[in-house]
């Protein structure tokens, strides 16, 4: 049998196990006679001393054609406000002052969001494309300053890779950013048609694939679903 509580009560004696885990011995109840893989992972890691790579940002890709991208990172945003995390948070493409995240994160102390896109982005030929393409580089100078700045723990760019699919965006002077961030840093682009160059800088990338849509049988955008 994997005596996993043996060789954790070896390398803390004292039960001093991390945060992420509850100091009540839940992991060694009769309810869960494998323990869980994560914690199998931490017994491991700490027997081989190995320690968190801090010299490297965390960044986190959320793309693909399904719902749910801006919605993760705003649920990182949220468990980033319940650690005192100052977070900022910029939407490249959004232009609309009804959203519920744009509301709830004006009330959340450490978030500050901005919406700096203009809206539905017509084609590349319409005489409005520039004025688009204008927002979203404004939009990737405020993201450069606040990764520079060091001020954030969490920076969640929002809709950057559809801003790069798009054209409004050069992919190149997005991944150049990303190059600067600071190791303390956590970054979170969310967006359709993510490239591979952003793709390969990230270390998480979550790919939201389209199963069903109520927009398909006749839902509308509803608050707090889409909005």
């Amino acid at each position: 049998m994997y005596d996993i509580h043996r060789r954790l009560q070896a390398i803390n004696p004292e039960n001093s196990i991390p945060l992420t885990y509850p100091r009540t011995p839940w992991y060694a109840s009769t309810r869960f006679p494998d323990p869980p893989l994560v914690l199998r992972y931490f017994v491991i890691m700490k027997e081989k001393n190995v320690q968190p790579d801090s010299s490297n940002p965390r960044i986190l890709v959320f793309t693909g054609d399904g719902k749910g991208k801006t919605t993760a990172a705003m649920g990182m945003a949220l468990r980033a406000t319940g650690h005192a995390i100052p977070t900022r948070i910029l939407q490249f493409l959004k232009c609309d002052d009804t959203t519920g995240e744009l509301a709830a994160c004006k009330t959340c102390p450490h978030v500050e969001i901005q919406q700096v896109g203009k809206g539905f982005v017509p084609k590349p030929d319409h005489p409005k494309f520039a004025c688009h393409r204008s927002a979203a580089e404004h939009g990737l100078l405020l993201a450069t300053e606040a990764i520079q700045s060091g001020t954030y723990g969490l920076i969640v760019l929002d809709e950057i890779c559809t801003a790069v699919s798009l054209g409004l965006l050069a992919e190149a002077a997005v991944v150049g950013l990303l190059k600067q961030a600071r190791g303390d840093t956590i970054i979170a682009l969310t967006g359709r048609g993510a490239p591979p160059s952003i793709i390969e800088q990230a270390d998480t990338v979550t790919e939201m694939r389209c199963i069903k849509h109520g927009m398909h049988t006749g839902h509308k955008a509803q608050k707090g679903c889409e909005f």
